[in-house]
């Protein structure tokens, strides 16, 4: 290993042991699992120690400085997940159809994790189909994933949705994005 990969969070080649294959299927079937609203599967995606960030600007930014739609460790999604199957949670009643369209996976790297192992940082870009009773809206962005091994499963220990119009006044923003 490099000195530029001692520090955590920087920059590494991509690891070896990811299947593109199964690192995209990973990334569908996360992406259905939000679209369908199964909350069970999709929690059980994630590290112990994950972050889910949806900045609410674009450009690089600073999330302890800046304004965030949604800046969630492991515990803070667990408890969107219980609000949201409450079913009573009015933006969301009903629940929004939706369909993600997923392209464009790169892999970008690897990155040093708290554990000191590496994970592999992924892009790809997003195009959400939001319909609801008072319209259709677009989502789109880009997406960076960062995927662990844990044993033999990938899973999901980072989730950064930049959205296009991040730096635009968004209508609500109640669902999976």
């Amino acid at each position: 290993m490099t000195t530029s990969l001692q520090t955590a969070g920087a920059s590494a080649p991509v690891p070896e042991g990811f299947d593109r294959s199964a690192v995209e299927q990973f990334l569908y079937r996360e992406a259905r699992y939000a679209d369908e609203n199964d909350y069970d599967a999709w929690e059980a995606l994630w590290t112990d120690d994950a972050l889910y960030w949806v900045p609410a600007v674009s450009g690089d930014c600073d999330p302890t400085r800046q304004m965030s739609i949604i800046y969630d460790n492991r515990s803070r999604i667990s408890t969107r997940l219980k609000q949201v199957r409450t079913g009573r949670r009015y933006a969301q009643a009903p629940p929004s159809h939706l369909r993600r369209l997923i392209s464009n996976i790169e892999f970008e790297g690897g990155r040093i994790n708290p554990a000191g192992s590496v994970d592999l940082e992924v892009g790809a870009n997003f195009l959400v189909i939001e319909a609801r009773p008072r319209g259709n809206h677009l989502w789109g962005g880009r997406v960076t994933y960062r995927l662990r091994r844990v044993d033999a499963d990938l899973r999901l220990a980072y989730k950064k949705v930049q959205l296009v119009d991040a730096d635009k006044p968004i209508p609500t923003l109640s669902f999976l994005i």
